[in-house]
């Protein structure tokens, strides 16, 4: 979960809140209101604690894509633009992993890079199962993100890097990008450091999931269709 925050005007948003308590001691310690909260998709470990934070905070506006989210006031679509206080949000229908995935892109004049909450579609070095969808959704979804400024920060649902960049360069072991990444979440974890966020640039580069195109991983697959690619890179991750 995240708290996206406008310090000017004293509010915070909450993205996936699963642990209420902690959000609101957090926004309790910055002085800052709870105004909204956006929800990727309606699985208990991102969805899960929208009752009870909307029971911590009356009349609360609860975004998503899916009427399976738990306590939802407001759903969503494709491309709609919320714009709370001064915060400008796109939302991008991405489904595969659910079928009412949305990602959350912000690029405004509040925050210096844009950013986006990739929920469980797009990882660091990976993606999401394919629980309700194709492999031809999930290739829709990611193309969405990919078409993204490189600069993105992604911010994801879940900190699988490290298993996900081993994934990696058991397809591409000569991706020096995914090696040094590797390299470098090894160390950050040993420091008790976040692996996230990653940028969508760096991704393009080490990311099997986005690199459908390259030989290496073709040939790996044994496929050259996109669709059929995606299809057995997911087979090889699940069975990884």
């Amino acid at each position: 979960m995240y708290l996206l925050t406008d310090k000017f005007l004293k509010f915070g948003i909450a993205v996936d809140p699963v642990e209420p308590e902690k959000i609101m001691k957090t926004l309790a310690m910055e002085e800052l209101e709870l105004r909204a909260v956006i929800t990727t998709h309606h699985h208990y470990d991102h969805a899960g604690g929208n009752k009870l934070i909307s029971e911590m905070k009356k009349n609360l506006t609860i975004y998503g894509g899916d009427e399976r989210i738990e306590a939802l006031t407001n759903k969503i679509s494709h491309n709609e633009i919320l714009k709370i206080g001064d915060i400008v949000i796109r939302c991008l229908h991405t489904p595969c992993h659910t079928s009412g995935h949305v990602c959350y892109f912000i690029d405004c004049e509040t925050i210096p890079e844009p950013i986006c909450f990739t929920g469980d579609t797009l990882f660091i070095g990976g993606c999401g199962r394919f629980f309700e969808g194709s492999a031809n959704d999930m290739l829709q979804s990611l193309n969405i993100l990919s078409a993204l400024p490189l600069s993105t920060k992604i911010y994801c649902g879940h900190e699988y890097s490290l298993n996900n960049l081993k994934y990696a360069l058991s397809i591409e072991p000569d991706n020096e990008e995914a090696l040094n990444k590797f390299k470098e979440i090894q160390e950050k974890l040993k420091k008790s450091e976040p692996s996230v966020p990653s940028k969508l640039g760096e991704e393009l580069s080490y990311n099997p999931f986005l690199r459908l195109d390259k030989k290496a991983i073709q040939l790996r697959t044994n496929k050259v269709d996109p669709v059929s690619v995606m299809a057995a890179l997911r087979e090889l991750k699940d069975n990884f």
